[in-house]
């Protein structure tokens, strides 16, 4: 369907190009003139969503905001599903967070109780 309607849209551009008062113009500054649809925006195009993350590097020394990624009472990391964040930012904020632990920097078991009042970034609700 499109493909038709390309060839009927260069066939009345090459139609016009034969005419005296078009001689100067080609084929695509004839479309680009008289079809303002081919510039319009698509209105069902959704714009690209983001996660909370994906302005912000994520560094293992940053406990305060990995443990906003974890379970306050077993030290679990949070999944995709719960976090909301884009796959490479999960996989990011997992990674430092396995780093942290290794390294020392955050508790394994539990969440620090320094951050245990540190408003929700990804709106996970707790049982507190």
């Amino acid at each position: 369907m499109l493909c038709v309607r390309g060839l009927q849209r260069l066939k009345a551009a090459l139609n016009l190009h034969r005419n005296a008062a078009y001689s100067s113009l080609t084929s695509a500054e004839v479309l680009q003139k008289e079809d303002p649809i081919l510039n319009a925006e698509r209105p069902t195009k959704e714009s690209q969503k983001g996660c909370v993350l994906c302005s912000i590097t994520v560094d293992f020394k940053n406990i305060q905001l990995l443990s906003q990624f974890i379970s306050p009472h077993t030290g679990r990391i949070y999944g995709r599903h719960i976090t909301g964040l884009c796959g490479k930012k999960q996989k990011e904020v997992s990674k430092a967070i396995k780093k942290a632990h290794s390294l020392g920097f955050m508790s394994v078991t539990h969440k620090h109780p320094q951050f245990m009042k540190d408003p929700r970034i990804c709106g996970i609700k707790h049982l507190d």
